[in-house]
């Protein structure tokens, strides 16, 4: 079941319609019960609207349904017979980007919606790139409101070629675009009569059906140390020289017999047996949860990495990452200094360099600035107090993704993506 849950995130402009497609897709697919749609439709009465709003299936926030915004990411949850889906409805106002990165830093997929009667707008460039920079792998350019310009297939076509003038900049992988309507259902689950013009799949076809197996990096094997189990006082005597170590998979796959390095220590040993919940398996492979039980004993606690012997994160303590800013209480500056988390590994970091500040509307590098303040994007160079195990983000979403703390709040201030480590 693991590769049949596929993980989205909508985005977008401010009134694209992310929130009424997002309860499209649970009204049409039937995944809500009947007291929320009660609940819904007697709230969309008692305001007027000509039509049930399902937009209020996702906006939990009472400013987010007394503005008719989405200031919140709100997850949820639906099934298909086909897959199982997690959905990421990310904000669209340029002062909650940092919400929009949250959204989508897990994400699979991402639905960049466009009214199709204002086209592209700023906001819809800024996602587009955010997206790419997140690395999600597939991309949906969902043209939505196509009723409000009376299904014309010219509009989808002149937006469509815009985007992907734009996305040729940009490291997009898997581009798809979808005319609908979200309001009448065009396009969403089921294909619309309205476009007989348009031959592609509806948009729930698509989520159900793109392959996503390969982009799970199963190559590099790597294990981060979370916890060691170690049961003292375990009354069971095959428990007293118990050593496990747990943690979850960020990428490869380890079978008992594998031979394993471990890192920071460079020694090398065996999987005796991996454990899980159910018992023992034969494999383990990412993103599974698994306790690790090794064949010599080596001194290995939280934070240490265990990978294959020719095939090893890079360990360094100078790191170059995208930074997103995340907070409006302090700037990001040279010689700050900060807190890392970087998979189970924490240390502490010191910024030695900001290299440029990035427009994400044009991707104009300025090299001069000398901070980073709320929601604005940078490349940076940091120093870390102890060697950090880590891949290109392009790579290993796991290995090559770090935060930021503040050392006195202890408050998320930075989200990182590792360009290179020296």
């Amino acid at each position: 079941m693991r590769n049949d849950i596929l993980r989205f995130a909508t985005a977008g402009s401010v009134d694209d319609g992310k929130s009424t497609l997002i309860g499209r897709l649970l009204y049409d697919s039937k995944s809500i019960f009947e007291d929320q749609l009660d609940a819904v439709e007697r709230t969309s009465a008692a305001r007027g609207e000509e039509h049930t709003n399902l937009a209020l299936l996702t906006d939990g926030l009472r400013a987010e349904r007394e503005q008719g915004i989405t200031i919140d990411v709100a997850y949820r949850y639906f099934a298909t017979p086909k897959r199982t889906f997690i959905i990421a409805d990310t904000p669209g106002h340029i002062q909650y980007t940092r919400n929009m990165v949250t959204g989508a830093s897990t994400a699979d997929l991402a639905i960049i919606l466009v009214d199709a009667r204002k086209g592209l707008q700023e906001q819809s460039r800024r996602h587009a790139f955010l997206t790419t920079l997140l690395q999600v792998p597939h991309l949906v350019l969902a043209v939505n409101k196509m009723d409000l310009v009376g299904y014309d297939q010219a509009r989808f076509e002149e937006i469509k070629a815009e985007f992907a003038d734009f996305a040729a900049k940009l490291d997009a992988r898997d581009l798809t675009f979808v005319p609908i309507s979200a309001l009448h259902g065009d396009n969403v689950v089921g294909r619309s009569e309205n476009m007989p013009w348009y031959s592609g799949p509806s948009l729930l076809h698509h989520l159900e059906n793109v392959h996503i197996a390969s982009d799970r990096n199963l190559i590099d094997a790597r294990f981060p140390v979370q916890y060691v189990i170690r049961p003292h006082k375990s009354a069971d005597p095959e428990l007293h020289d118990y050593r496990g170590y747990a943690g979850q998979l960020a990428g490869g796959v380890l079978k008992p017999g594998d031979e394993v390095v471990h890192l920071p220590s460079g020694l090398s040993t065996r999987i005796s047996k991996i454990l899980t919940a159910d018992g023992d398996v034969a494999e383990a492979f990412a993103p599974m949860s698994v306790t690790l039980l090794l064949e010599d004993e080596i001194d290995i606690s939280r934070g240490d990495m265990i990978c294959r012997p020719n095939n090893t994160p890079t360990a360094s303590q100078d790191i170059e990452a995208m930074v997103c800013w995340m907070t409006d209480a302090r700037k990001l500056t040279p010689r700050s200094k900060l807190i890392v988390k970087h998979t189970t590994r924490t240390a502490k970091v010191m910024v030695k360099d900001l290299r440029y500040r990035l427009d994400v509307n044009t991707l104009h590098r300025d090299e001069q600035a000398d901070h980073l303040a709320l929601n604005e994007i940078g490349r940076v160079r940091l120093r870390s107090t102890q060697p950090l195990f880590v891949d290109e983000y392009s790579r290993n979403r796991q290995t090559g993704g770090f935060i930021l703390i503040d050392e006195s709040t202890n408050a998320t201030v930075g989200a990182g993506m590792v360009v290179r480590a020296d």
